[in-house]
């Protein structure tokens, strides 16, 4: 069963100043520590898998500039993935286009991010998670955080993480399936892309449960373009 939580705050916005450590400097307090953070990247795309991360950062050696991925410009994502994975305890999963066809992109993506936290070696006492909902299946205690990679520079780092390991993904996705550019939309439904189904077909990481591929229903999150 999914376990939501309630909003951590009832002002859903963004702060000016960005991630802090707070969130996990008042865990620590409460005793609870090591503070894992985790997110995704790709809940919207038409094509291939949604990515999560886990992170469990060194408060003694946090790198500068963390902040959600879609804040950062390619260069910086690519700069702050090595300096993360240097300094942090990180764990990457995913969930690929058949196992988001046969649950939902919603259950794939808590699953995903549910094998990142299971995966890192240093087992958290606390887990951050990006959003509404708290992963199933974890072997501590969780916390959803609306608008978390904005707020938790542990979710922070986690989203810049995923994003980086699924932009990747993409790019070698491309050399396999050229006829679809990949590389250049990483499997959003950009003009590009529809027009590429349209005169190639769907390919094998296509999400056939997602609107326009889906033809019997409505489908929910799919095809948002970045």
């Amino acid at each position: 069963m999914i376990r939501r939580t309630l909003p951590d705050s009832p002002f859903l916005f963004e702060t000016a100043e960005g991630p802090d450590f707070s969130f996990e400097a008042n865990a620590r307090q409460a005793g609870l520590w090591p503070v894992a953070g985790t997110d995704e990247a790709g809940r919207g795309p038409l094509a291939g898998p949604v990515v999560a991360a886990a992170v469990i950062l060194d408060p003694d050696n946090i790198p500068p500039g963390l902040n959600d991925s879609k804040q950062l410009s390619i260069s910086k994502r690519e700069e702050l993935f090595d300096l993360i994975l240097s300094t942090a305890v990180v764990s990457i999963a995913s969930s690929a286009a058949g196992r988001i066809d046969g649950t939902d992109i919603r259950k794939a993506s808590l699953d995903a991010m549910r094998r990142a936290v299971l995966g890192l070696p240093l087992p958290p006492a606390l887990v951050l998670a990006d959003g509404r909902d708290v992963p199933p299946g974890l072997h501590c205690e969780g916390r959803a955080v609306v608008k978390g990679d904005a707020r938790s520079l542990s979710i922070a780092a986690a989203s810049i993480i995923a994003k980086v390991t699924r932009d990747r993904m993409m790019a070698r996705a491309d050399s396999v399936f050229p006829d679809y550019g990949f590389a250049v939309h990483v499997g959003y439904a950009t003009r590009r892309h529809r027009t590429a189904i349209d005169s190639h077909g769907p390919c094998r990481l296509h999400r056939m449960s997602f609107r326009p591929l889906r033809k019997d229903g409505e489908a929910s999150e799919e095809g948002l373009e970045m």
